[in-house]
């Protein structure tokens, strides 16, 4: 049986994570709210009340390791959170494919940080537990369409040789518009982005995401 959206959960999947700087140590350590700058604060609460799945009390993390991370470089992290607010809300991609992407991401990238969050995003978009778990195995699985194994694998052609193969964009592209195509390696490369900035910084994942990280990652002391 699924959990509710609200209930922990520890999958089989998850990030395959590899080494880097140790876990409890950020590099690069988040700023306090009181000491964000006024303008970037600002943004933070119009950012958060445009995106659909904003509130913490609705299940998604807070995210405050992470923001207060990007408030040390307001410049850099408003143009980014303008970017990623496109991908959240903007994307001509269905709210299940976007995270099936994000997921093979995290997982491709090592990021138990983008991995937890993003399992909390993908429940509310209709993904079942047994399919969450399924992403981090591979893109074989027959559980998952025809388009969505090609999303999936490209992922990996897009984060392993920087492109997607001849074949997988003729799958692609007799099921996805150009809109489509477009927000898909755009989705990618964003996340992949923040992945290695969430493991380069070293940012740990807040007190809410823990029961969601993958029981396959506990305890390897790596980054998140």
């Amino acid at each position: 049986m699924d959990a509710t959206p609200d209930e922990p959960v520890c999958f089989s999947g998850g990030p395959d994570r590899r080494k880097g700087t140790p876990a409890g140590t950020p590099r690069i350590p988040p700023a306090a709210a009181a000491d964000w700058d006024p303008d970037f604060a600002q943004y933070v609460r119009a950012f958060r009340s445009s995106v659909a799945s904003a509130p913490a009390e609705e299940g998604r993390a807070s995210g405050s390791n992470l923001l207060g991370t990007l408030a040390r470089h307001p410049g850099l992290a408003t143009a980014f959170l303008g970017f990623n607010n496109h991908l959240l809300r903007g994307t001509s991609l269905s709210p299940r494919r976007r995270e099936l992407l994000v997921l093979r991401v995290a997982h491709h990238r090592g990021s138990d940080y983008e991995w937890a969050q993003h399992v909390l995003l993908a429940r509310k978009a209709g993904l079942t537990d047994a399919e969450i778990s399924l992403i981090a195995d591979g893109v074989d699985t027959a559980h998952f369409t025809p388009a969505e194994r090609s999303m999936l694998a490209a992922v990996d052609e897009l984060l392993d040789d920087g492109t997607i193969s001849g074949r997988t964009w003729a799958i692609l592209s007799a099921e996805l518009d150009e809109h489509q195509l477009m927000d898909l390696v755009f989705t990618v490369g964003a996340y992949s982005t923040l992945a290695m900035a969430l493991r380069s910084f070293g940012i740990e994942p807040e007190d809410e995401l823990l029961p969601h990280l993958s029981s396959a990652t506990e305890g390897r002391g790596v980054p998140r």
